[in-house]
């Protein structure tokens, strides 16, 4: 088995298309849209491992969890590049363009090289080597 993908509701469908396709190379499908339901949506491709959905529909709430706080349920997910060199990188570039950097580049306990970024809706990715 594996996790084919996870979803993200957002009000900034395609601002966050843009963002993980500049900065992370992720390939979207074409929009998808129900105008009788209102949803809109699409899919991200990775070059492998799951897909990340984005999708917008008037009437979702919006989060009430703090991006900084840590609360049960989903809280982050890991995208891999191929070296510490990168991850450092591709750290400095994100938080020179004023995404916010919540921790790293380190060194975890379990053996990962690692930084911590909010995407433009707050949602937490770790940049892993």
């Amino acid at each position: 088995m594996k996790i084919e993908h996870i979803a993200l509701w957002t009000y900034r469908l395609e601002e966050m298309k843009a963002f993980y396709e500049k900065y992370f190379n992720a390939v979207s499908n074409d929009l998808y849209h129900n105008r009788k339901k209102g949803f809109r949506s699409f899919f991200l491709s990775f070059g492998d491992g799951a897909r990340l959905e984005l999708m917008q529909m008037e009437g979702i709430p919006l989060n009430r969890n703090s991006t900084i706080e840590q609360y049960t349920g989903l809280i982050h997910f890991a995208i891999s590049v191929k070296s510490r060199e990168e991850v450092d990188s591709l750290t400095a570039r994100l938080k020179a363009d004023g995404f916010p950097l919540v921790d790293g580049p380190r060194q975890t306990g379990d053996g990962y090289y690692e930084s911590v970024i909010l995407d433009p809706d707050g949602n937490r990715i770790e940049i892993t080597a």
